[in-house]
């Protein structure tokens, strides 16, 4: 692998990616005919904008979608435009550098090169998870691992391997947040769901403390393992993890708990799917089993199980406050001041009762 990533000078405007994105193929596949190649956008993420771009040749025809061809990736990019003010909340230089760590573990796709808004990178054959499939046993069984072998991952190239990131993360969101909405309606709708960024603070800090106790790991995370960022590969029995803005040394159970949130979906949020404590425990059984390489106890088990729910709380907080960051900035038609209400809601629901929990249960 290079010891450096291409660098290309360009800014794609959010308005007209497909033209951005001819522009970026020009220098990382100037071989590429422009007259056969085709382009995909797609919709479902509210952060960034994605398009994959397609060589025609003998394997692929106009019908094909590109979430299910198992095409050559060298015939096969993805163009990733990072959302408007995205950058206020992620460095975008640790995130280069955790996926070319990633992919050295082949944990991550192959990164083909950056530009001033956004990535190039490897399209990776398969299909997104749904709130159905990620509860199949064939799947979560790969989830679980996977994640436990990234969460063995160190190397202090990409952090301090001892410092999770979640408290410095949450007060950089939390400075973030404005004091008053540059849209008057927006605005109004916040300051009715939502408590002061002092009292979100002062709530959070209190929650921490109380988590700081449970004594979870620091280890290497993914920190965002929504289900739209887990690729199934049925013919190759594989899950492959993407989009790795976020990744960073953080609470173990952070991770977990915040990927079990996941399971609610996002366009129609549903937390009734939260997975029981019955799918809990034999999921972190195979993932305990995988991160020490031994079998584990039922107690291992049972306290890791008390962590993930008790950090689940933490990762509601986090994404609400996130929530309100984009809902000032982001130019992406999704109602985020809906979502954060969603997850500060089920917070709220759920505080007192995964609080309650202890390892004697």
């Amino acid at each position: 692998m290079a010891s450096e990533v291409m660098r290309i000078d360009l800014a794609i405007d959010e308005t007209d990616v497909i033209r951005g994105a001819e522009e970026v193929l020009k220098v990382i596949r100037p071989h590429w005919r422009s007259d056969s190649v085709r382009f995909k956008l797609f919709t479902d993420g509210i952060t960034n904008k994605l398009v994959g771009c397609f060589n025609q040749n003998n394997n692929t025809n106009d019908d094909d979608d590109v979430d299910t061809v198992d095409n050559d990736t060298n015939d096969v990019v993805l163009i990733r435009v990072y959302g408007n003010k995205t950058d206020l909340l992620i460095d975008r230089k640790k995130e280069t550098e955790n996926i070319r760590l990633l992919h050295r573990y082949g944990y991550a796709p192959t990164l083909y090169a950056t530009f001033r808004n956004g990535l190039a990178y490897e399209f990776v054959p398969g299909v997104t998870l749904t709130p159905e499939s990620c509860r199949e046993e064939r799947v979560w069984r790969l989830v679980a691992k996977r994640m436990a072998q990234m969460h063995k991952v160190r190397d202090g190239s990409v952090g301090d391997c001892s410092k999770p990131m979640l408290p410095d993360k949450l007060e950089q969101f939390v400075k973030l947040v404005p004091a008053v909405f540059g849209d008057p309606v927006k605005h109004a709708r916040i300051s009715q769901i939502f408590p002061n960024t002092d009292e979100l603070r002062r709530d959070f800090d209190d929650l921490y403390e109380r988590l700081k106790r449970l004594n979870s790991p620091t280890v290497f995370c993914h920190n965002d393992l929504l289900l739209g960022n887990v690729i199934y590969n049925a013919d190759r029995d594989e899950v492959t993890f993407i989009d790795y803005e976020y990744a960073a040394y953080n609470h173990q159970a952070f991770d977990i708990g915040n990927h079990f949130t996941e399971f609610a979906g996002i366009d129609q949020m549903d937390y009734d799917r939260y997975p029981s404590k019955d799918f809990q425990l034999q999921w972190l059984r195979v993932y305990l089993t995988e991160f020490n390489g031994t079998e584990c106890t039922d107690s291992d088990v049972l306290r890791l199980y008390v962590q993930v729910n008790q950090f689940a709380l933490a990762s509601h907080f986090l994404w609400t406050v996130w929530a309100l960051i984009q809902a000032e900035h982001s130019t992406i038609d999704f109602d985020f001041i809906q979502f954060g209400e969603t997850r500060y809601r089920e917070y709220l629901r759920r505080r007192d009762e995964f609080l309650s929990l202890t390892y004697q249960n």
